[in-house]
């Protein structure tokens, strides 16, 4: 199969200093595509009757245009990788109803004119929203506490909790002995995190405690799925993202923390993709928390919409606060009429795990905002061990705690442990 184009950065450096992107404008998105590109030149096509109409789309890809199609139902005993599909020109999602298609423009301009019931939209690049790296001397794990995680009787014992990111540091010796499945996504990659920001986020989820005891996880005995869907760069392709969501649902995975995304602008909708696989997720019994993004600057009144997949109807999206439970400078807004903040965590100054030697690191995002709240909800999963993924997010809403901020911001105010 076709790879996806990702731009043409390397594997990330943290700088010393702040940086985050202002509001998004069309003129700096065709600025930046050729380091930043917005697609990967690869195309999904998705079925409007949902997964109906899978075989008899198959055969008109196969027989009328040549397509060599493979399916994700030929891989039961074991998860869907690309690399596993190399002479393959489209690859069906058989649970979604969506197929991933790479062929030439030719082909696509085929595609796009046939009368088909589907629609075809361009395969986006995800990235992890532009983390700040924090210069600190004082490790703090202040988002423990308030989210009362220290407080609570529960731990997330037994309960699957699903991470989507930059794989993890597997020999990280604060998870000697804990339960941990990993698989890779990026074709040619493996698990072990290059990047770091996949164990930050696996840190805050399911850590447990440190040197000098100090516990940075809020679920420290939940069983751990690590999904690397995102490359050593910190970038991936949608259809590696789709990869992981059914991977961890079919996984039994009560919750799954995405910590990636795509910049959205106003005024745009949700990407049905992703609500297809979120809604295939729920009915396996997997609530999804996503990061709301890092684009605003509201310290010069620059507000950006809420990012992709957490602008979906069926995830909830993070935002972040501060040690004083303000809202994050660069947190994003619910500005688009899908795109909602259902809750906020705590995202400044977090300290949690990161790859060997270095062991431990201090970032500000919602990415660290987004485990904060998958963690909430495995401890909620332990405590009502039979309830649906929608009564986990009632309760999840409504036991928040009130804020000060607008909803606008910060939804229902900031997740807390039961």
């Amino acid at each position: 199969m076709k790879p996806p184009v990702l731009g043409k950065k390397l594997l990330r450096d943290y700088p010393a200093a702040e940086s985050s992107s202002g509001v998004l404008h069309r003129e700096a998105l065709a600025n930046d595509t050729e380091e930043n590109p917005l697609y990967t030149g690869r195309y999904l096509l998705i079925l409007r009757d949902g997964n109906k109409d899978v075989v008899k789309t198959t055969k008109l890809l196969e027989t009328k245009w040549g397509f060599l199609v493979a399916n994700t139902a030929d891989f039961v005993s074991e998860p869907m990788c690309e690399s596993r599909i190399k002479d393959a020109d489209a690859l069906f999602y058989n649970e979604l109803g969506i197929a991933l298609v790479a062929v030439d423009d030719d082909k696509m301009k085929l595609l796009h004119t046939a009368q088909a019931d589907y629609v075809v939209e361009p395969e986006k690049v995800v990235y992890i929203p532009d983390d700040v790296p924090v210069d600190t001397a004082v490790n703090s794990t202040w988002g423990i506490r308030a989210v009362k995680a220290h407080e609570s009787a529960y731990t997330g014992a037994g309960i699957k909790v699903a991470v989507l990111d930059t794989g993890f540091d597997m020999k990280h010796p604060d998870f000697k002995g804990r339960s941990l499945t990993a698989f890779s996504f990026v074709p040619d990659e493996a698990v072990d995190d290059l990047h770091g920001h996949g164990t930050h986020c696996i840190g805050i989820v399911c850590g447990s405690s440190g040197l000098r005891d100090m516990r940075y996880g809020v679920a420290p005995e939940a069983q751990i799925y690590a999904g690397k869907v995102l490359n050593n760069g910190g970038r991936g392709a949608q259809a590696w993202i789709l990869d992981g969501m059914t991977w961890a649902a079919n996984n039994g995975c009560r919750v799954l923390s995405m910590s990636l995304g795509s910049k959205v602008l106003p005024g745009q909708s949700y990407d049905i993709a992703y609500e297809r696989a979120a809604q295939f997720a729920l009915s396996k019994g997997t609530l999804i928390v996503a990061a709301a993004g890092n684009d605003s600057k509201r310290s010069e009144n620059q507000f950006s919409p809420v990012s992709s997949p957490a602008d979906c109807p069926s995830i909830l999206a993070v935002g972040a606060v501060n040690s004083t439970l303000q809202v994050a400078d660069f947190s994003n807004r619910a500005l688009n009429e899908s795109g909602l903040v259902d809750l906020a965590a705590p995202g400044v100054g977090i300290y949690s795990s990161w790859p060997m030697p270095a062991r431990y690191r201090t970032l500000s995002g919602t990415s660290m905002a987004t485990p904060h709240v998958a963690g909430v909800v495995a401890l909620l999963c332990e405590k009502f061990p039979d309830a649906t993924p929608a009564m986990i997010g009632q309760e999840l809403i409504r036991t928040a705690g009130r804020l000060s901020s607008p909803a606008e911001d910060i939804g229902a105010g900031i997740s807390l442990a039961p």
